[in-house]
């Protein structure tokens, strides 16, 4: 099983004509057992093509041909209209979209957020890499080239969660090279706002069969953290999770920001050691060095095993 997609997940790709999106594209359709890429939307490019995938000038063209609802998206347009292309596909019915875009208005994350979740559609990112269910597909640039993507990424019982694209990678191919495969791995975007928390994805992997643990990775500032603990307390979470945490020196550097715009440490409370603290004390094991995650999480598994 797996969280978000599947094999038959349909997607399209929202500015499939950039250099970038028709790099991803060849990607997604070369990994695993090949996305099912129906169409892409580029206005003014009705009936080119992109790797073979037909493109169209609107979102509701690319359904009309497909013929039937289309499940997801991955939007990779400018920031500027990055709104307008994530609108377009919550409109028309798309209850999956991926966020690549960087760079994009707060005011306009917010309002993608708040659409999405008055549709009830789901937003990965933006300022994101993507989903991967290894050997099967992935929706967005997680992992690189199909070769890349399969040396990283192996079939197993790990959910993967993670505010770094390239640390999602690092820390599966971590798992795998321990005999620890993943379940999904989700890239969620280092943006200060962001479709869908640590939190508000747990529920998908505690109901995955296959899913029996969780890593995530995570930096000072914001409070998803908190929201995280918080859940695992309240739902009694069956899944042991560590967490990977990243930034302790800024602890030491007040004010002082790096990597992702979520860093942004405001208060006490999103400093990297009261996380650190907030997350033990709802279970929640945390991590010094990447290489430690497999041992720790094979250890939380055998803990909570059945005698």
């Amino acid at each position: 099983m797996s969280i978000l997609i599947d094999a038959d997940t349909t997607f399209i790709v929202q500015g499939i004509t950039g250099r970038e999106a028709v790099n991803l594209t060849r990607e997604c359709l070369d990994y695993g057992v090949g996305a099912k890429i129906v169409g892409g939307v580029t206005p003014g490019r009705l009936g080119r093509e992109v790797h073979g995938v037909p493109v169209f000038d609107t979102v509701a063209q690319a359904i009309a041909h497909h013929g039937a609802a289309i499940e997801g998206s991955v939007v990779t347009v400018p920031p500027a209209f990055t709104k307008d292309a994530v609108f377009e596909a919550i409109e028309n019915g798309i209850r999956l979209v991926v966020i690549v875009t960087e760079r994009i208005p707060r005011r306009d994350v917010a309002q993608m957020v708040e659409l999405a979740s008055l549709r009830g559609a789901c937003i990965i990112g933006p300022n994101c890499l993507g989903i991967i269910v290894p050997d099967v597909i992935k929706m967005g640039g997680i992992g690189g080239p199909a070769r890349n993507a399969a040396q990283a990424y192996t079939p197993g019982p790990i959910g993967v969660i993670s505010r770094s694209g390239g640390m999602t990678t690092e820390m599966s191919s971590t798992l795998s090279a321990a005999g620890l495969g993943q379940s999904t791995a989700v890239s969620i975007g280092g943006d200060a706002i962001i479709g869908s928390s640590y939190a508000e994805l747990m529920p998908l992997f505690e109901a995955d069969e296959q899913t029996q643990g969780i890593v995530i990775y995570t930096e000072p500032g914001g409070r998803m953290e908190a929201e995280l603990a918080r859940w695992v307390r309240e739902h009694d979470s069956r899944l042991p999770i560590v967490a990977f945490m990243a930034g302790r020196f800024m602890d030491e550097m007040p004010g002082m920001s790096f990597g992702h715009a979520g860093t942004i440490v405001e208060g006490r409370e999103d400093t990297a050691s009261e996380k650190i603290a907030r997350l033990a004390d709802a279970g929640i094991r945390v991590a010094e060095r990447i290489e430690d995650i497999p041992a720790m999480i094979r250890e939380r598994m055998s803990e909570r095993a059945p005698a």
